[in-house]
């Protein structure tokens, strides 16, 4: 296990397109334990929110006061956003939130849960929570789909 390798597993599982589908993986093919692959994943990729939460509002805050056409797109795009999914978030609430984090799929992690939840305006910390279990739920899938991947590729190996 090297340094280098550990670093990328981080920085993979930080990306909004990779998270944990590209961390743990990665970290694993290379040479790390998925006892030390999929914490130090999780871990990571559950920093998202608090980074994603912190970035949004004060990148929005500093834009909507210096810019009006920012201010006017923003408020619309929100409202329409809000129009059509407050219903379904409303309907399923904060589980809904951690299941759609769970789900190990592009565009599915918890970069999109916590957008989503930020531009519905929801609660800082249940979002928090909720994205945090979500991304244990995926850790899990994703760490038990490399296992049962590596360990039917020595199985195909040795029939064949």
């Amino acid at each position: 296990m090297n340094v280098s390798t550990l670093f990328v597993s981080i920085l993979l599982s930080l990306l909004p397109i990779s998270e944990l589908r590209g961390g743990i993986p990665y970290a694993y093919l290379n040479g790390v334990s998925l006892f030390i692959a999929a914490p130090l994943c999780i871990l990571t990729n559950a920093l998202v929110a608090p980074i994603v939460y912190t970035f949004l509002a004060t990148l929005h805050r500093v834009l909507h006061s210096w810019w009006k056409w920012y201010a006017s797109f923003f408020d619309r795009f929100v409202e329409r956003a809000r129009a059509k999914v407050y219903p379904k978030v409303n309907k399923y609430g904060y589980w809904g939130i951690l299941l759609f984090v769970a789900i190990p799929l592009p565009v599915t992690g918890a970069w999109t849960g916590t957008l989503g939840s930020w531009i519905l305006g929801l609660d800082k910390r249940k979002t928090m929570m909720a994205v945090f279990g979500g991304v244990i739920v995926s850790g899990l899938i994703v760490t038990a789909l490399v296992a049962l991947g590596i360990g039917m590729n020595s199985v195909f190996i040795k029939r064949f």
